[in-house]
């Protein structure tokens, strides 16, 4: 009974209503980051796409971008990346508390030192939780690239028989739920979940920035002494955490730029790169 009693305990602090608010703060907190910093994502992805743009820098691609397309272009498919990143957030850190919960079932509650998470737990706990985030929304990625690309101008030379710049084809997408639908009704509900392979490959980012931040925070606790490190501190082991996970798997976002982009290229352009997708 007490055991049960425990498990049942475990469960409810699992949905309880400051994991709640943990997850709508930390998804909430993703969306105002990348509205905040929405147009240079922009300029990230054109980077990677786009071999044969004459500027190769964040601010010049700025100025070229707000020259040929205006303001609107620097924020193409915003609001479809809010979403998706809300909803991915929010998706992420409940799995990852389940794996934790699941974790502490199994184990049993114990000392503290027997049964503190390692560094080998938050890896695979991170990411599965990646794998499933990404299972779960990549339909909503998919999306978000298609509605981010339409209509831009790209400079690189195979997307058009000149060397000029090319015209992605005219808006077709009228928001989330109509790309969703197009999307079904003109290449099967299968290309809703185009390029899982590699966002499978990148939910490697997350799990190794659980993994730094999860061991800086542990660390940073037993060198001060403390319950509760300070917000400032969390700030700043966050981001230590997410630049060192973005610096190993970049190489791997750039491919994955690519391979979204496939989408909005004509299919006699992606024979050699369908297997990936």
């Amino acid at each position: 009974m007490e055991s049960d009693d425990g498990k049942s305990s475990s469960l409810s602090s699992l949905f309880s209503y400051s994991n709640l608010v943990h997850a709508v703060s930390g998804a909430t907190g993703s969306v105002i980051a990348i509205s905040v910093f929405y147009p240079l994502d922009t300029v990230r992805t054109r980077l990677q796409v786009d071999d044969h743009r004459h500027a190769k820098n964040t601010f010049l691609v700025l100025k070229e971008i707000l020259k040929e397309e205006g303001l609107p272009g620097l924020y193409r498919g915003w609001l479809s990346m809010a979403s998706t990143m809300f909803i991915s957030s929010y998706v992420y850190f409940y799995t990852y508390a389940s794996f934790q919960y699941c974790q502490h079932s199994l184990l049993g509650h114990g000392s503290k030192d027997k049964q503190s998470p390692t560094m080998l737990f938050d890896l695979l706990f991170a990411f599965l939780a990646g794998v499933v985030n990404v299972l779960v929304t990549t339909p909503l990625w998919v999306v978000n690239t298609r509605l981010k690309l339409q209509g831009a101008n790209l400079h690189t030379a195979h997307f058009n028989k000149k060397h000029g710049a090319f015209k992605s084809p005219r808006k077709h997408y009228n928001g989330i739920i109509d790309c969703i639908l197009k999307i079904i009704s003109a290449e099967g509900v299968g290309k809703l979940w185009g390029g899982t392979v590699p966002s499978i490959l990148l939910a490697t980012n997350p799990a190794i920035q659980f993994m730094i931040y999860e061991a800086l925070k542990r660390y940073f606790k037993r060198y001060m002494d403390v319950t509760e490190l300070s917000g400032l501190m969390y700030f700043i082991l966050g981001a230590v955490a997410k630049t060192a996970a973005t610096v190993i798997t970049y190489p791997l976002q750039v491919i994955q730029s690519r391979l979204r982009l496939v989408a909005v290229v004509p299919i006699t352009k992606i024979k050699s790169a369908s297997w990936l997708c």
